[in-house]
């Protein structure tokens, strides 16, 4: 994948970070972690800027975040508790009330959740959902969505330039991050999984 990215980036300049950027929000597997650095990089040694290239990459986060803000969106949360009221969410072991408390904790931290997420992997895709299910203001999913993801572009961006050549070690770094969250949030699904599986035998 990383060879595509690569090619992609180079073949297509700003447009392919955008177009990269945007499949990274709606297919989360697509790592930021390569496209960024390498885009920076190329502001070394190419005529891309590094402001343009994080422009069109924050702009692909905002576009790509529609995507499942729309899934989310209609997906609403009475639907989710009618099926997880049937066979699917006896299967899980989960029950309406547990989305009634999710969707309450995100509304009472939605903003800050869309800010802080879209600097950690693979939530910085899936936090676009709630949003949506909980019919958050698309102005203020935009504001806190571009903020968010401004911060996590210059960042990385930036990182690619000051190595140059070496964008690779920061990409070997930032998927060691990546790969770290994927576990904890692993654990953390086991450990919910496992809670409520306990809690249904106690209740039987």
């Amino acid at each position: 994948m990383q060879e595509w990215i690569v090619q992609m980036t180079n073949d297509f300049g700003y447009f392919g970070i955008w177009m990269l950027i945007f499949l990274e929000n709606v297919f989360p597997p697509i790592p930021s972690e390569v496209i960024l650095p390498f885009s920076g990089f190329l502001t070394t040694c190419t005529e891309m800027e590094r402001w343009g290239v994080i422009l069109y990459a924050t702009v692909g986060s905002v576009t790509g975040g529609y995507i499942l803000y729309g899934a989310g969106y209609l997906l609403s949360e009475e639907r989710l508790e009618q099926v997880l009221d049937g066979k699917i969410g006896q299967t899980l072991h989960f029950k309406k009330e547990d989305v009634q408390k999710t969707m309450a904790w995100f509304r009472r931290y939605g903003n800050t959740s869309v800010f802080f997420c879209r600097c950690i992997p693979i939530l910085r895709s899936l936090i676009s959902i709630p949003a949506g299910m909980t019919k958050m203001p698309l102005i203020t999913f935009t504001l806190y969505t571009a903020v968010g993801s401004f911060a996590w572009n210059v960042l990385l961006v930036s990182l690619g330039a000051w190595t140059g050549a070496s964008w690779g070690t920061i990409s070997g770094y930032i998927a060691m991050y990546s790969d770290v969250v994927k576990i904890i949030l692993g654990g953390i699904l086991i450990g919910v999984g496992f809670y409520y599986l306990q809690k249904k035998r106690k209740i039987n």
